[in-house]
């Protein structure tokens, strides 16, 4: 295979693993791994750079690992941009906890476990211990968006498993430095001095990096089509530059720069984070199928029941017991306490510090004579393969079996609360589907709570509003305001919290959709109840008598039946399968119902001729359509 192929075939395998990761709900950082390994067996990325060097043996990991690095360094820019200063009011003191307490319970277990069950000589147990003390945010971001946990726990999570990874690296570099190549000279006052020395490097480079850049953008001084890769540049400078005066501190600096961008008032990094989110996306990818070609399957299975032994003790013993000393007396239940104990899946992280000190280790031989050192790459990756098969395989039930989170996604977030989207949610609710009404007016969200629905009386277009409402279970968003742009807006705001299939727009009439005035395509969601049904009619339907009715399917009464029974006087809305599956009818993608599903569907008081002018589809009833306030209450 020439070098071309492999550069191309590398992203494409990082990209099909994510996908089948995403279609059958499996750990995606174990198919990397799974697709490295195999790829490994045929083609070697060391050898192509060897080849390119003249034949310099030591050349790949010398070019590899600090491209490796620069990935990690962006890896963690979007982590730090990701962590929101207001989830700390629920989740700081037990995030603050885990990184500290539970970090150093783990560090000095970790070693334990591996000097008794692997053999390894003590300090490099303490640098496998300092290694594992990490858990990884790559893997932990999107199980947490599978299982859907309470929001405490899933920010506690979250921040632990971003702000862990620097503290994991740093005690791996402190005991590299005092403890392998200046063991005669260590002491405890240098050990500190090293540890101050890089978190104040850290923070001061990543400090001073957020107020520029954030100062920049306030000011304008650059365009929106730099703002993206300037912060991508300026962050991966300042790593380089941390890292320089001291090592793993640029881990501290890309995190502290992405956490003080994101939380800065008045300053939108929206693209930033989309654009940082998809450079991540490829990043991982590639990342674990380069790392993983690297690992010789047959060196992994030479440690035997010692790593699978030491497995065990990490999962069963080191994660609870630092987790329920370091939460003792916090505000997570036991139940909480508990899943956060079942899930501490290894990364990125982990395997990129492991397979540079690895290096390290290799190039300092001669002054480092350890038994077993050629053995520590080999078992931090038997740790993540271990870790993210068993917590990605686990996560699920623990959380149903916890009690912790709803894994159905069938409920719905709405965008409104007129008269007869409340009345739409009933009947949704009548059919065991959660749904959240959001609106401004206090008004109508009263009447929504008093007809047993949930509401809340805020405003779908603040991002801190919507990042505290209660989602848990909720799995799609239906924008049905009045307003367009409203809607539009709303479907912006909210993508990030759902896939871009499950966000739908309700235009207001049809004028707006498919006329000069109306937005533009690609500003919208899916545009629900097919072309002719829109907000203004179906609200008139409302008005005149009309009322959503659920209908079973059966072998007997078909979608047929009720179309023969009905007529032109029901609208088909949704559909819900025996799994309480929900599906909307849409203009891209109009329902088929079968027999087995319930349909909803808004039928008149009365059949309307199809000439009539109160017919939603004529001409009269189109152009009576062009009140876009479709004030039909008192505010």
């Amino acid at each position: 295979m020439d070098l071309l192929l492999y550069l191309a075939l590398v992203p494409a395998l990082g990209v099909a693993a994510q996908w089948i990761a995403w279609r059958t709900n499996l750990p995606g950082i174990l198919l990397l791994l799974v697709f490295g390994v195999i790829l490994g067996q045929f083609v070697q990325v060391d050898e192509y750079l060897t080849l390119l060097t003249g034949g310099n043996e030591q050349a790949g990991p010398n070019l590899l690992f600090p491209l490796v690095s620069l990935s990690v360094a962006v890896i963690m820019f979007e982590g730090g941009l990701s962590l929101k200063l207001t989830e700390l009011r629920e989740a700081g003191s037990a995030a603050l906890r885990l990184c500290t307490i539970g970090a150093a319970i783990t560090f000095v277990l970790a070693a334990i476990a591996a000097n008794y069950t692997l053999g390894f000589d003590w300090r490099l147990a303490f640098l496998l211990g300092g290694i594992l003390t990490v858990t990884g945010p790559t893997v932990i971001g999107p199980l947490l968006r599978q299982v859907r946990p309470s929001r405490r726990v899933a920010s506690t999570l979250k921040w632990e498993g971003i702000v862990i990874d620097p503290i994991g690296a740093i005690l791996a570099v402190l005991v590299f430095e005092h403890l392998m190549l200046n063991a005669q000279d260590a002491s405890v006052g240098g050990i500190l001095l090293t540890l101050l020395e890089t978190a104040a490097i850290g923070v001061l480079l990543g400090g001073i990096g957020g107020v520029a850049l954030g100062f920049s953008f306030k000011k304008f001084w650059v365009p929106d089509q730099l703002q993206g890769v300037a912060a991508l540049a300026i962050g991966l400078l300042l790593f380089a530059i941390s890292n320089h005066f001291a090592h793993e501190s640029g881990l501290i600096t890309v995190t502290i720069l992405g956490l003080w961008l994101t939380n800065q008032r008045g300053l939108d990094i929206e693209h930033i984070v989309e654009f940082k989110e998809n450079l991540r996306t490829l990043l991982i990818g590639v990342l674990f199928i380069v790392l993983g070609s690297r690992v010789n399957i047959d060196d992994i299975m030479a440690i035997g029941m010692p790593g699978v032994l030491f497995v065990v003790i990490l999962v069963l013993i080191v994660r609870p017991v630092s987790v329920f000393a370091s939460l003792a007396g916090s505000a997570l239940n036991r139940q909480e306490k508990s899943f956060v104990a079942g899930l501490a899946p290894r990364g990125i992280v982990a395997a990129a510090v492991s397979s540079v000190f690895a290096l390290k280790m290799e190039s300092h031989a001669a002054h480092i004579d350890i038994p077993g050192a050629d053995q520590l790459a080999n078992v931090t990756f038997l740790v993540i393969v271990a870790t993210v098969a068993i917590y990605g395989l686990s996560a699920t039930a623990l959380a149903k079996v916890l009690g912790l989170a709803d894994t159905s996604t069938n409920g719905v977030l709405i965008a409104g609360a007129d008269a007869w989207v409340r009345d739409f949610a009933k009947e949704l609710v009548k059919a065991k589907i959660s749904v959240l009404l959001v609106d401004t007016n206090y008004n109508k969200i009263s009447k929504a709570r008093v007809d047993g629905i949930e509401a809340s009386c805020a405003n779908i277009l603040n991002e801190h509003v919507v990042e505290e409402l209660p989602l848990s279970g909720i799995g799609r968003l239906l924008a049905m305001t009045p307003n367009d742009e409203v809607n539009s807006l709303a479907v912006r705001e909210c993508t990030h919290l759902f896939e871009r299939s499950q966000v739908y727009q309700l235009s207001f009439n049809q004028e707006n959709t498919h006329h000069r005035r109306g937005m533009t395509k690609n500003l919208m969601g899916r545009e629900l109840f097919g072309k002719t049904n829109t907000f203004s009619e179906l609200r008139d339907l409302h008005a005149a008598g009309a009322r959503f009715k659920t209908t079973p399917l059966t072998e007997e009464f078909t979608h047929e039946d009720f179309l023969e029974n009905y007529g032109n006087s029901a609208t088909l809305l949704c559909t819900i399968d025996e799994d309480g599956s929900l599906e909307f009818d849409t203009v891209d993608q109009p329902l088929l119902p079968k027999p087995g599903q319930q349909l909803i569907a808004i039928v008149s008081a009365m059949v309307v001729p199809d000439d009539h002018a109160a017919h939603p589809a004529s001409d009269a009833a189109q152009g009576n359509a062009t009140d876009r306030t479709g004030r039909s209450e008192k505010s």
